[in-house]
């Protein structure tokens, strides 16, 4: 057998690894700021009633002062909006929780964008927290958030969080796409106070930001038609020479992103064709041709197994057994399910399909809870 094919291999994935388990910095590192100025936390939602309830009780319960809660009711069907306002007669909830129902959705925006912005104009904190609904905030969250961006001296902080995964569909593709998508970015030390564009990201799922920063960066005004606004919006910061700052918060906040296979499909297959050309250099030619592209890294897992059982190659067996190796870490950072690292080249599989469903599919229309959209990045 070759000895370095193998052990090239492995040295390479092992790096890629470690880059992805090193989850640094840690918001565990800043410690809880209790008190300040009033942070306002903006929840656009909607269809959001099987999510709101425990994601608006979870904020309200944090260790911060002082503090309001605005939910920005996107025109739902489901009860999101009388879910809120029973929450809101609360003893704890009185004075600090606030319903805003949103008004019709403008030409050449997204739903999302639209509510956020509907939540910023009635919001009287010089700090603006924007979190999504289907999260879970720890007490010291917001606490140790506000620290970071302070100590920082940053613009905007976005705490990366646990990926809940519950389901057999959710537990095999999920860590796959996110590992991904990590392997993109690497260690975020690396991109924070990026003043290189194309290399900043954030996470929609909690953004923390100075009211004037916000403002400078042009609201979510500025991106409203683009699929991945929490990419879009931080590369706006950047373009305004405003520091960002991502770090880690997995045991201060969780979020289940997906609970199905139609919603994974769906879900990325709208992010991903749109969103990864977007963290590369802004060339033409690039941009058009990284969506066709990125499924190709899959082979890496994929192809190993695959000619060892056709060929029965002793070094694609090695590599076969190094990758379930380095999976088994991955599944162990990710907290889910060790068993279901032994699936790798299935997950890889199917990530590699949901890839290439989204480079056909394009940025020519996005559907999505039940609106349809032609979006621009």
């Amino acid at each position: 057998m070759t000895w370095w094919i193998p052990a090239g291999y492995a040295l390479c994935l092992a790096l890629l690894v470690l880059r992805y388990a090193s989850r640094r910095p840690r918001l565990a590192d800043y410690a809880p700021h209790a008190g300040g100025t009033l942070v306002s936390v903006i929840v656009p939602a909607r269809d959001e009633a099987v999510n709101i309830e425990a994601c608006v009780r979870s904020i309200l319960a944090t260790a911060y002062q002082p503090l309001e809660v605005i939910v920005v009711d996107d025109r739902s069907s489901d009860g999101t909006a009388e879910i809120v306002e029973r929450v809101s007669r609360a003893p704890e909830a009185r004075g600090r929780l606030r319903l805003v129902h949103g008004a019709d959705l403008p030409d050449g925006w997204f739903g999302k964008q639209w509510a956020m912005v509907q939540g910023y104009r009635v919001a009287r904190g010089e700090l603006l927290l924007f979190s999504d609904a289907d999260t879970r905030h720890h007490p010291e969250l917001i606490p140790r958030a506000v620290q970071a961006l302070t100590a920082e001296r940053v613009a905007l902080v976005s705490v990366l969080s646990r990926q809940e995964m519950v389901t057999f569909w959710e537990r095999l593709i999920q860590p796959h796409v996110l590992f991904a998508l990590a392997s993109r970015v690497g260690d975020l030390r690396r991109v924070n106070r990026t003043r290189v564009e194309w290399d900043a990201i954030a996470s929609g799922q909690f953004i923390l930001t100075t009211r004037a920063a916000y403002e400078a960066a042009g609201t979510h005004a500025g991106v409203r038609a683009s699929v991945v606004d929490d990419m879009a919006l931080a590369q706006a910061y950047v373009r305004q020479h405003l520091d960002i700052f991502l770090t880690h918060g997995e045991q201060y906040m969780s979020t289940r992103m997906y609970t199905s296979l139609a919603g994974i499909l769906e879900g990325w297959t709208k992010n991903l064709a749109t969103g990864v050309p977007l963290a590369f250099p802004p060339r033409p030619f690039v941009r058009r041709a990284i969506p066709f592209l990125m499924w190709l890294p899959a082979l890496v897992w994929i192809a190993p197994p695959l000619l060892w059982g056709l060929f029965g190659w002793p070094w694609a067996l090695a590599a076969s057994v190094i990758s379930l190796v380095l999976w088994l870490a991955v599944y162990r950072v990710a907290e889910a399910p060790l068993g279901y690292a032994l699936l790798y080249p299935f997950g890889a599989a199917m990530v590699a399909f949901i890839m290439m469903r989204s480079a056909l599919r394009g940025s020519r229309k996005v559907v999505w809870r039940g609106r349809v959209y032609t979006p621009h990045a």
